[in-house]
């Protein structure tokens, strides 16, 4: 299922810059690479997929064992506040 595949990749670039922003947040300002990922998540979550994949979840329509932290509204939202909040990515 194509939802699924995708949700995992989107959980797996949630779950690294989460880490490094917990962990060493001062690589964001050397790591092009996560710049590229925050980029990419935000367009994802401002994205008609993210609502679609959002609504799925809503109505019990993933499996019960797929991790989504990726579809809580607040998870994602704050993360990518926290990542602006450093004042990098105008600097990518």
């Amino acid at each position: 299922m194509f939802i699924e595949k995708r949700i995992k990749k989107y959980e797996k670039i949630f779950d690294e810059l989460s880490f490094k922003l917990q962990h060493d947040s001062e690589c964001f300002l050397t790591e092009k690479n996560l710049i590229k990922k925050v980029k990419i998540l935000e367009k994802y979550y401002n994205s008609r997929l993210w609502k679609m994949d959002f609504e799925a979840d809503e109505q019990g329509r993933l499996p019960s064992d797929l991790k989504r932290g990726i579809l809580s509204e607040d998870g994602i939202y704050n993360l990518l506040c926290e990542i602006h909040s450093l004042k990098i990515i105008d600097k990518a």
